[in-house]
């Protein structure tokens, strides 16, 4: 399949900001409405109570990830979360506990830029017995340049979707025995507007032919899509009890946007005060598709505002998501299911 490559290639300010890469049906002054008018989760649904249901939260220490799984807790779950800064985890899960949730959280260490790290706190998960109701792919980074991970892969390939289909797969068997009908386990994929941008290159998913850091981080949300309706379409052929979800939470004002050039940095500044949500509306959908009762049994969606929304037209290409499937058990060390 041929895929046009010529939208993704530049850097330019305006997509790092996501103002323009949106869906093409959808206008700036849309997606620009769309964000002013949001609001959080409390203002447009009651989520149910969620006790005795466990969660695993990637990159849970700060930002949406951390509101995840703050408002998880909330709801009664047992919270794990899941990150790289022991002092951040700590700090995180202490300010969790001093709220007064109905749930509890702990943290635990895995280096999402590490296969070795990430088969370890699978491991010492799988140890402790427990069963697997929510996982959160939340973990990730942005527009950084050109590096790879400890495995050699190209640095936003590696972290924020080869981890995740590896973590994904490891926890799966899990996650299938402890959904049962009417009250299905859930996975939840966090991707981003620059996936209608992306382009799954097969033959160089590495970039190593030509580099973009725009490039490649639109790829790694666009796989994640990929990854989330191939992953649904097996689950649902089998009669598995666990639903997989995409998010796209919007442009919300975190530390990714560290990375980005100063002068970006700075014009960023006054436009995120009006424009950006916070951390907690960023992290509104992702506890939707978590905990929602209108969410129950329903997968295969690409979620915005919570809302079902059309993602890229390329993400439903059957094709490109089985050989993107086949290619990331070769890459992370998988049998194809």
């Amino acid at each position: 399949m041929t895929v046009n490559k010529s939208v993704t290639e530049d850097f330019h300010p305006s997509i790092v900001l996501n103002l323009i890469v949106t869906e093409p049906r959808q206008s700036l002054s849309e997606r620009l409405c769309n964000v002013l008018m949001w609001s959080p989760l409390s203002s447009y649904t009651v989520l149910p109570k969620q006790n005795g249901r466990v969660a695993i939260v990637t990159g849970g220490t700060r930002g949406i990830g951390f509101e995840t799984a703050r408002h998880l807790a909330s709801l009664g779950m047992h919270v794990i979360i899941a990150g790289n800064e022991r002092e951040e985890g700590a700090a995180a899960v202490r300010k969790i506990h001093e709220e007064g949730t109905e749930g509890t959280a702990e943290f635990v260490f895995v280096d999402m830029t590490s296969l070795k790290s990430v088969r370890h706190f699978v491991r010492l998960f799988r140890d402790r017995g427990l069963p697997l109701h929510v996982l959160v792919n939340n973990a990730g980074t942005m527009m950084v340049p050109e590096r790879q991970t400890e495995d050699g892969f190209e640095y936003h390939l590696g972290l924020n979707y080869l981890s995740h289909f590896l973590l994904t797969n490891l926890l799966l068997d899990l996650l299938k025995r402890s959904g049962k009908p009417g009250c299905c386990s859930r996975i939840i994929n966090m991707s981003s507007a620059t996936h209608y941008a992306g382009v799954v290159d097969m033959e160089d998913l590495n970039r190593r032919i030509q580099y973009s850091s725009h490039g490649a981080y639109s790829q790694s949300k666009l796989a994640l899509v990929l990854f989330t309706y191939y992953l649904q379409e097996q689950l649902t052929a089998s009669s598995c009890s666990v639903t997989v979800n995409a998010v796209d939470p919007g442009m919300v004002d975190t530390a990714l946007y560290d990375n980005l050039w100063t002068l970006v940095q700075l014009l960023k500044r006054p436009v995120a005060k009006i424009l950006f949500r916070t951390p907690a509306e960023g992290a509104s959908t992702a506890v939707y598709a978590a905990a929602a009762s209108e969410m129950e049994g329903v997968g295969s969606c690409y979620l915005y505002n919570g809302q079902k929304t059309q993602s890229a037209g390329v993400s439903y290409d059957s094709e490109l998501q089985a050989k993107l499937w086949k290619k990331s058990c070769q890459l992370v060390g998988l049998q194809e299911a």
